[in-house]
């Protein structure tokens, strides 16, 4: 059994330790409500271009939709998967779901061989996970920080367009965790090239496009997957904030209940250290008596 100092000595350590996932849990849940609002505040805009894209594709004809190379769907032989994880540790199971649903998907859900999967890590977590799962890297990207703006998500998007222009790869997923609320994120797949319009667009006649819907369309499709990849960028940051907040605070709650179990065990160890040493006094004095 511990001495009573043993266990003193332990009791600091977990206070201490408790102390430092409280301050964890603190910060991570300042920086979880500005993502949040973030995360809130650029949805309906990319619901939005969404929709347009589905409008001016509706209005141009299929000649000149084939122009367009962001939009041209061939037969996938080659694909290519932007992972996107944290750079830090300490959130719990976030960037292990992710990169299980990026194993689920590259092994079980694609037509192309395994083989034929170029990877893009955003995230240092999902860049160390890519090369020790033996996948080839196309190129990563660490350090985004807290509060990517989008001229710090076009170097991603370029390298993207970049390979499915020249044919390198035939199509685009992005893996990322979706916010959902503060206890719930869920990873998905998202397609964004070839871009797909929404079903069932109806025809816009209340807008006049200057100087064409086809030249309004060029200009609109780089712009509409620099969107989709900054949102699934920002869905990310605000998910990892609040899974490292429900981290922390497990943690803090687990060692104030370990500190509760040590000072029990410490309080029984010092009554029987105190009932030894009454013991022996008592000894002592018989035996001199």
């Amino acid at each position: 059994m511990a001495t009573p100092r043993e266990i003193r000595r332990r009791i600091r350590s977990v206070r201490n330790m408790a102390q430092v996932t409280r301050a964890m849990e603190m910060v991570a849940a300042s920086k979880m409500r500005r993502a949040q609002q973030h995360v809130l505040a650029t949805r309906p805009y990319a619901e939005r271009i969404r929709a347009l894209i589905g409008d001016l594709a509706a209005l141009t004809d299929l000649e000149e939709r084939g122009r367009f190379p962001l939009l041209q769907a061939r037969p996938i032989q080659r694909s290519e998967v932007i992972l996107i994880t944290s750079d830090r540790g300490l959130a719990g199971a976030f960037n292990t779901n992710v990169m299980r649903r990026a194993v689920q998907f590259m092994t079980h859900e694609r037509p192309e061989p395994i083989a034929d999967i170029e990877t893009i890590a955003v995230g240092r977590k999902g860049r160390d996970f890519l090369q020790r799962y033996g996948k080839p890297l196309a190129a990563s990207f660490t350090a985004i920080g807290d509060h990517p703006t989008l001229e710090s998500v076009r170097p991603i998007v370029r390298v993207a367009t970049d390979d499915f222009v020249s044919g390198k790869v035939d199509a685009v997923y992005v893996i990322y965790t979706r916010f959902i609320n503060t206890l719930r994120q869920q990873p998905e797949v998202l397609q964004v090239l070839p871009i797909q319009p929404p079903e069932g667009a109806a025809e816009v006649t209340d807008y006049i496009f200057e100087p064409s819907p086809e030249a309004v369309l060029e200009a609109l499709l780089p712009r509409f997957v620099e969107v989709q990849i900054y949102q699934a960028i920002l869905e990310s940051i605000a998910s990892e904030h609040s899974a490292r907040m429900v981290a922390m605070r497990n943690a803090t709650d687990n060692a104030r209940e370990l500190v509760s179990e040590l000072t029990l065990t410490y309080n029984k160890a010092r009554q029987a250290q105190i009932t030894r040493e009454v013991t022996e006094i008592a000894a002592g004095a018989a035996a001199l008596g």
